[in-house]
């Protein structure tokens, strides 16, 4: 696996994360029916990405009835994969 492949996964894994953290507060908007496909969908998204929201909720809390910790998360991660990268880089 050449450096660039390496790199190219990384970006990549963490755009597909990012887009499930889209997915799953798009879903919050709407009502979900129990037991239905998109709930059951909902509920893999939040055992997906809930753990990593959680960390940036307990930090900031929601504001006007808007939880704003979703950017925050995407923003986070972002810097994480750069810094990944910055590192694979220096490593390769």
């Amino acid at each position: 696996m050449t450096a660039y492949t390496l790199i190219q996964l990384v970006y990549n894994l963490a755009n597909f994360y990012n887009f499930l953290v889209l997915v799953y507060c798009l879903m919050t908007w709407f009502p979900l029916k129990e037991g239905g496909l998109a709930a059951d969908i909902f509920m893999a998204l939040d055992r997906i990405c809930g753990p990593w929201l959680n960390l940036f909720r307990r930090i900031i809390p929601p504001m006007g009835g808007v939880d704003f910790s979703p950017v925050v998360a995407i923003i986070a991660l972002q810097l994480v994969v750069r810094l990944l990268v910055n590192v694979l880089v220096g490593i390769l």
